[in-house]
């Protein structure tokens, strides 16, 4: 399990994006640039829209999606290829600032129903601190019958991109990355760092990445 950066690097294995908005399409296309991508939505207009270099968010332009390694889709059939997951929901918050978790749990249903022995998982979306492991693991072990640390790796790093914010972006910002354990970390970190130019802080856990 432990070359999974190395598979992904000699285009062995696939990363995909789960949730296509202004956090998950940038970081689908930059990772493109090196490795291979599956960027996936459930709303099949976007990934129309996608697949015809229009950024649904109007947030990226149509030259970003020249020359990248990236296929846009809504099949779970396709998904199934991928061995490293991204999961880049919205969660959005009510007025009482309570977070909508249908998303996370949405995508994190998707991604139990493809997952494989050897593969990664990695949040993106902006949660409470235990969200992944109490509200998210539980879906994915249960849908697909393996266990976290065993079967797949978990891991958390938080989303830093302001929509319209062109100088704090994805490659600007150290960004933040956790894992189950030391292996994961280590496999997550590297592979971050191909896309963020500032660099990556290994957190102790998920929780205080959270």
């Amino acid at each position: 399990m432990n070359n999974m950066y190395k598979d992904l690097v000699e285009k062995k294995a696939k990363l995909a994006v789960i949730g296509l908005g202004y956090v998950g399409l940038p970081i689908a296309l930059e990772f493109a640039k090196g490795i291979s991508v599956i960027g996936f939505d459930i709303n099949a207009k976007r990934i129309n829209m996608m697949r015809n270099h229009q950024d649904p968010s109007k947030e990226v332009d149509a030259k970003e999606f020249v020359g990248r390694d990236i296929e846009f889709t809504d099949s779970l059939e396709k998904l199934k290829e991928a061995k490293f997951f991204i999961v880049a929901v919205p969660t959005p918050v009510d007025k009482y600032n309570v977070p909508d978790l249908k998303p996370l749990i949405g995508a994190s249903t998707t991604v139990g129903n493809v997952l494989k022995k050897g593969d990664y998982v990695v949040y993106e979306s902006t949660t409470y601190p235990g969200c992944t492991e109490e509200d998210c693991l539980p879906v994915l072990e249960k849908l697909s019958g393996l266990k976290m640390g065993i079967d797949f790796k978990l891991g958390y790093s938080p989303e830093r991109i302001n929509p319209g914010d062109k100088k704090n972006t994805l490659k600007t910002v150290v960004k933040v990355v956790s894992g189950c354990d030391e292996e994961s970390l280590d496999n997550i970190a590297k592979t971050y760092e191909l896309v963020v130019d500032a660099g990556v802080h290994r957190a102790s856990s998920i929780k205080v990445a959270e």
